[in-house]
């Protein structure tokens, strides 16, 4: 389809979506959801660059009365950006000094020089490895360490969907990991209510990453006890360079632990996390590091995924401001009724089945300002069903648009999408499982 016609598809959808919501809503708050479809379906059918289309609302909020320009702009400037700026210079070092094909085989070097140990060994990797890095970059970088492991067509795609599952698991470990969870922390700091520090989210996240990812490695290693592998176990010694970046991760892993507040024992250092990380990114430009150049380095910086951001912070805003997020949460309070677990439950599974057709950072976007709204109305513990919902949004595996990952593993052209859908569709619905029990069970004796 060329572009031409993918934009008038954009529109004529997005003109629908408007004709259809005014039997439900206001005239502002229906252009707002005709805005919202036509740049959902410009960043899925990718007729426009994701930076492009991302840059839209601070033209089209303004243009139709949605926000003010200085009310969209804002969001653009958000802490979250600059707390994800950092983690991306950091991606960067990683990728000038190689460090991450010494961490990975590294970590591959712990597993047997089997099918299943190779299987298991990038899932953990890719896991591991985007807990600290975007799930994005951490997808991109192994992928072409995993194509050239086999010639095995069947082992590609088992390798390439481990990256790319192991990647989503691992993302929401840390809440730099994600695109959706720095969303969520916008949008908890935005509405005033108390941030889950770094050290606490990892602590809670933890059991379900690594339940999520024995599972992916069992599922996708079924069946290769009869194919063969062999691998290069040769590992070279840590460059000066790599040093450097490595001693920067330790210490910002120290700095990020015990910034933690742990009440009532430990306070913090009371440093902003934002700050951190973009402090330990800028390092990286001085001595004695000097491990990046601006003119060079930064070229590598996605900067269209900063913009998604703010597109995201801009959604957001507009839900509340035109009071569209308390609209469609007063036709679900309906739902408040049923016991917590249930509520989850649906939560969950309205997430992870929606996230598949649509960009999991818009759809978050959307939806925990309904969460909000909904819990302003009934008695749910917002914080939990805000979370539940921001990791149902990485945890999407049948289709490509769903997450980065998955889109990066169909383009390697090891993965066909009835793979990804077979098995997905088993993923997802042990994931909606896992997320509620672990919610209901262990995260809300801790929120």
């Amino acid at each position: 389809m060329s572009q031409y016609k993918k934009i008038i598809l954009a529109f004529v959808i997005s003109i629908v979506s408007f004709s259809l919501s005014l039997y439900l809503f206001t005239q502002t708050q229906s252009i707002l959801i005709g805005i919202i479809v036509f740049l959902v379906t410009l960043w899925t059918n990718e007729a426009l660059p994701l930076a492009v289309v991302s840059l839209l609302p601070i033209v089209l909020f303004p243009a139709f009365g949605i926000l003010t320009t200085n009310a969209t702009t804002i969001n653009y400037a958000n802490p979250i950006i600059y707390l994800f700026l950092g983690g991306f210079l950091i991606a960067v070092a990683v990728e000038k000094t190689n460090l991450h094909h010494y961490i990975a085989d590294k970590i591959l070097s712990l597993f047997p020089t089997t099918p299943r140990g190779i299987i298991f060994s990038l899932a953990i990797t890719s896991g591991l490895l985007s807990s600290i890095l975007s799930n994005t970059t951490t997808t991109l970088l192994l992928m072409s360490i995993a194509l050239f492991l086999t010639q095995n067509t069947k082992l590609k795609m088992r390798f390439a969907l481990a990256i790319a599952y192991g990647a989503s698991v691992g993302g929401i470990l840390t809440p730099i990991g994600t695109p959706p969870n720095l969303i969520l922390f916008g949008i908890m700091s935005d509405k005033g209510l108390e941030p889950i520090a770094f050290f606490q989210w990892v602590m809670m996240t933890a059991p379900l990453v690594f339940v999520m990812l024995f599972i992916v490695s069992f599922l996708l290693s079924v069946g290769t006890d009869n194919m063969k592998i062999q691998r290069d176990k040769h590992l070279d010694p840590l460059t000066k360079e790599q040093k450097k970046v490595f001693l920067l991760l330790g210490g910002l892993v120290f700095f990020l632990i015990f910034n933690a507040k742990i009440k009532p024992y430990w306070d913090g250092f009371g440093m902003s996390e934002p700050v951190i990380l973009l402090g330990v990114g800028l390092l990286l430009f001085l001595v004695p590091f000097k491990i990046l150049d601006w003119e060079e380095d930064s070229k590598k910086v996605p900067f269209k995924i900063m913009f998604l951001f703010g597109a995201g912070f801009s959604i957001a805003k507009a839900f509340g401001a035109t009071g569209l997020a308390d609209e469609i949460a007063s036709h679900l309070l309906s739902f408040t009724n049923l016991p917590p677990i249930f509520l989850l439950l649906i939560v969950a599974s309205l997430i992870t089945f929606t996230t598949e057709i649509t960009s999991n950072t818009a759809l978050i976007s959307i939806m925990l300002p309904v969460i909000y709204a909904i819990s302003a109305q009934s008695n749910i513990d917002v914080t939990l069903f805000m979370m539940v919902a921001t990791v149902c949004a990485s945890y999407a595996f049948m289709l490509p648009i769903a997450t980065a990952p998955n889109a990066i593993a169909m383009s390697s052209g090891a993965v066909k999408i009835t793979d990804m859908i077979r098995y997905g569709v088993i993923l997802n619905l042990v994931g909606i499982f896992l997320i509620v029990l672990i919610a209901e069970y262990f995260w809300k004796s801790l929120i």
